[in-house]
């Protein structure tokens, strides 16, 4: 059964590969295939949305987590929704100003500078290798505890997965692939959550067979209520400042179509939050003695299921992981394209060079994620520590740059700054982790109060809004015309 579902999931690898290279055969260019031309429609938004968000942690992890923890195996898909939707309403109009990338974005906010746009491009770049690794690395747990390969290999093969189409078609071949994915992945966990209350006698019984902590409202009797909103933090900033939701603005065709997706998605990811907290409920419910409850969603496939319903249930587990190791895969390169290459070369590149330096950008990037990916088991853990120590100041300067015009260099540089040491310092003191789950709120909190202090005794910033806007864009066309 082992080499069986082996052969179909290297089956499907193939037909993704085929059919990224199918969809993007007649893209040119480095904005195709960087951002898919910037015109992404409504449907294909809603498809790389969705498949982007119902990632690693928040599909196989969270049924792990709910497994020993009950219904708090529904705080991910909450922070995530809320992430979404909270995306959807203050930030799609930043479409209109043609950004390429974040650390674009959060410059523009702070009159151009490039101290803040260098700074947060390294920064970016980080962040998704970071969530790069932990969607290799989940995905590798799995598909070695399923098949028997190593898990060099198992990961090796996640990597090259994802790498061949994106590597082959960009941007393109990500968002079409994603959309495919994204209907396997929620048939494959639908089906799975309803024949495992059908098992299990019914919620009222998977209920009742869980510990008497787990039965609170999201198990904050279990977890506390600070670990849980922690947790929810977490997984709300990563959706809100992550590079590959970025993009998804940046590529669309208007504010209109992205806000109707963005919207639709965080709908459709509520309804999807209690079903990872199902399968794994169930999965404790019918044997509370695995060994390791970050297999509990495999093993309920091939407990409860024929062969052919089980590899599709895999399937859409592991789809899980390469659609969204894909997206932080084009966003990580973009960053690396547009912001780290003008910095080390003092230089945009040439347009007819920019297909080739991304191909080449994105094989160096995951080379570098998977190497990461060695290091570490825990997914949940490595995301919101990722979260937590990278990506809250990055919070702070969007909100800040959003809706504070008095904002500044030097309050944003703060606030990245006092970010990374507040979560580094939780982070290796046992006493404060213990207490606070992960980073994500003291580094935030101490990140904003900092930033807003520097922000009011320095000076405003010179350029205007109109004038870094310019600034920018002339940036944008040295790259987009020899």
């Amino acid at each position: 059964m082992k080499w069986q579902l082996l052969m179909a999931f290297l089956g499907y690898l193939g037909f993704m590969i085929w059919f990224g290279w199918w969809v993007s055969r007649n893209a040119k260019g480095g904005d195709n295939f960087l951002l898919g031309g910037r015109n992404l429609p409504f449907l294909l938004t809603l498809g790389t949305t969705v498949a982007t968000m119902v990632g690693t942690g928040s599909s196989m992890g969270a049924v792990g987590f709910a497994y020993l923890n009950g219904w708090a195996g529904m705080i991910y898909g909450l922070g995530g929704a809320c992430g979404i939707l909270l995306l959807a309403k203050l930030f799609a109009p930043v479409r209109e100003h043609e950004f390429m990338t974040m650390s674009e974005e959060i410059s523009y906010y702070v009159g151009a500078h490039p101290v803040v746009k260098n700074t947060i491009a390294v920064f970016i770049f980080v962040a998704s290798i970071g969530w790069l690794g932990a969607h290799i690395l989940g995905g590798g747990m799995y598909l070695a505890w399923l098949t028997g390969l190593s898990p060099f290999s198992a990961k090796l093969i996640i990597a090259l997965g994802f790498s061949i189409y994106v590597v082959i078609g960009g941007y393109v071949a990500v968002v079409w692939t994603d959309s495919i994915q994204a209907l396997v992945l929620f048939v494959g966990f639908f089906l799975m959550a309803g024949v495992a209350l059908y098992e299990v006698g019914g919620l009222a019984e998977m209920a009742n067979a869980q510990p008497v902590l787990n039965r609170s409202f999201l198990s904050l009797d279990k977890i506390g209520a600070v670990h849980g909103l922690s947790l929810f933090f977490a997984v709300l900033i990563g959706v809100l400042v992550a590079p590959s939701f970025r993009q998804r603005i940046y590529s669309g065709r208007h504010v209109k179509s992205i806000r109707q997706s963005f919207y639709l998605s965080g709908g459709l990811y509520l309804v999807f939050a209690s079903v990872p907290a199902i399968i794994g409920m169930a999965a404790y419910a019918l044997n509370p003695a695995l060994e390791n409850s970050a297999f509990s969603f495999p093993y309920m496939a091939f407990e409860l299921l024929p062969f052919g319903l089980a590899a599709l249930v895999i399937i859409a587990g592991l789809s899980a992981t390469i659609s969204s190791a894909s997206s932080d895969a084009i966003a990580a390169v973009s960053v690396l394209i547009r912001d780290i290459y003008s910095l080390v070369f003092k230089r945009m590149p040439h347009a007819k060079d920019v297909v080739i330096l991304s191909r080449i950008g994105l094989v160096m990037t995951i080379g570098i994620a998977l190497l990461l990916a060695l290091l570490t088991n825990d997914v949940i853990g490595y995301i919101t520590n990722m979260i937590a120590t990278l990506m809250s100041g990055l919070c702070v300067c969007v909100l800040f740059g959003h809706f504070w015009p008095r904002f500044n260099w030097q309050g944003a540089i703060t606030a990245l700054v006092v970010s990374l040491s507040v979560s580094l310092a939780i982070i290796v003191t046992p006493n404060w982790l213990a207490y606070w789950g992960n980073p994500i709120m003291p580094a935030t909190l101490a990140s904003s109060l900092c930033a807003a202090i520097v922000t009011l005794v320095t000076p405003m910033q010179k350029h205007t809004s109109a004038q870094a806007l310019a600034i920018l864009q002339a940036e944008r066309e040295e790259m987009q015309h020899d």
